[in-house]
């Protein structure tokens, strides 16, 4: 319990640091800026944001960190649209893990209007261990 106490608050604060450009990438910092983090569980994350062009993997890896000690590579990502979001429309975003088998997880990020939960589009992807590939980052 108290280990999920700390992935959880462990990738919110990754993915707050990140949003702010204090870690990670500069392509992600600029996809994540002006995230707003509203609730992290073990296995979920939601947060709301201003559209911009890219945002489903990050919120998918994002959302496998809740559940792991490592973040996780993008194996294999699918999206569906199901309507419009103009520039500057205020969305919500929530990634849910469907299926963890150990190194490999699979994830779905919903992304709704806020103000009448209209789907937008579903991204679902599965994503695989990285530590073969780098440390963990410092946070």
């Amino acid at each position: 319990m108290e280990e999920e106490k700390n992935f959880v608050e462990r990738s919110r604060k990754y993915l707050e640091d990140v949003s702010a450009g204090a870690i990670g990438y500069e392509i992600e910092s600029r996809t994540l800026r002006g995230l707003r983090a509203v609730r992290f569980e073990p296995g979920f994350v939601r947060c709301q944001f201003t559209v911009p062009t890219t945002l489903i993997d990050n919120i998918g890896g994002a959302t496998t960190y809740t559940i792991s000690d490592r973040l996780k590579v993008t194996l294999n990502f699918n999206i569906s649209y199901y309507s419009t979001a103009k520039i500057q429309d205020e969305v919500e975003i929530e990634g849910k893990v469907i299926a963890n088998k150990g190194k490999i997880t699979s994830v779905a990020v919903e992304i709704k209007r806020k103000d009448n939960g209209e789907l937008i589009a579903i991204g679902k992807s599965w994503m695989a261990s990285n530590d073969y590939r780098s440390p963990l980052p410092k946070l």
